[in-house]
């Protein structure tokens, strides 16, 4: 995308959001660049999408889910 200095003054925080997703914005004098702005990352950062895991997953113990003991059952107080 090439602006003007005029317009990347104007609209600074949209040409840095489109950077932030990855896109290069060269400033011109006239029709001549200037300068080239680029990403400070070096991939867009990016949501992810609605069910995709964001962390390892959690794994329980294979008696997680194993009846209780009368001793443990007697020490919640249930009859």
């Amino acid at each position: 995308m090439q602006v003007t200095i005029h317009e990347a003054k104007t609209h600074l925080s949209r040409l840095l959001h489109k950077m932030e997703e990855g896109e290069e914005v060269i400033v011109c004098r006239g029709k001549h660049p200037v300068a080239r702005l680029v990403p400070a990352l070096s991939s867009p950062r990016q949501r992810p999408n609605v069910g995709d895991p964001t962390s390892k997953p959690f794994k329980l113990p294979a008696d997680a889910f194993a009846p209780l003991s009368q001793e443990e059952i007697r020490e919640w107080g249930v009859s």
